[in-house]
């Protein structure tokens, strides 16, 4: 007798149904939409206001060695950041494929295990950032709501496009 799961599918048939492939594309795209959604949160609730170095800025300039000019530190910051969200979405579509209960909270928790990794871990171990416990209220407040509106939207994005292929 075939399990079933909450859908009443047999679990052999969610398993045959997976792919890899197409989980990634599915969050590739949802993951270039949560970016768009994410900075507009940014745009409207800054998490530096004070002309403080963004993280994707520095790292452009430690990735090229020296300073760039202001246009190339731009297009450099804008593909880190658009790149690197597009990768997040891409992994968690591919991890969704797998691991369903990655997408729990319909993709809030993604969102926030995402600031989790990222803004207060990676960036201040990679001193791109200060460390968690020395970044302002008002960053940490930004940073979680952008990341869980880049959560919510990427969870919803990728199971509208997965649905379609």
């Amino acid at each position: 007798m075939n399990a079933r799961n909450q859908k009443g599918s047999s679990v052999s048939e969610t398993k045959a149904g997976r792919s890899l492939a197409k989980g990634l594309v599915a969050g590739l795209i949802a993951g270039l939409v949560a970016t768009a959604a994410k900075s507009c949160v940014e745009a409207m609730f800054p998490p530096r206001t004070h002309g403080e170095v963004e993280p994707p800025e520095e790292l452009a300039e430690k990735i090229a060695g020296h300073s760039l000019d202001r246009e190339t530190k731009i297009w450099a910051s804008e593909t880190i950041h658009w790149g690197f969200g597009a990768a997040a979405g891409a992994a968690y579509g591919a991890l969704a494929e797998y691991y369903p209960a990655a997408t729990d909270k319909r993709g809030a928790t993604f969102g926030l295990t995402l600031m989790s990794l990222t803004h207060e871990t990676a960036l201040p171990a990679m001193g791109l950032s200060e460390p968690a416990e020395e970044q302002t209220a008002r960053e940490h407040t930004s940073e979680a709501t952008s990341h869980l509106v880049y959560g919510l939207v990427a969870e919803r994005v990728r199971s509208f496009v997965r649905g379609l292929l």
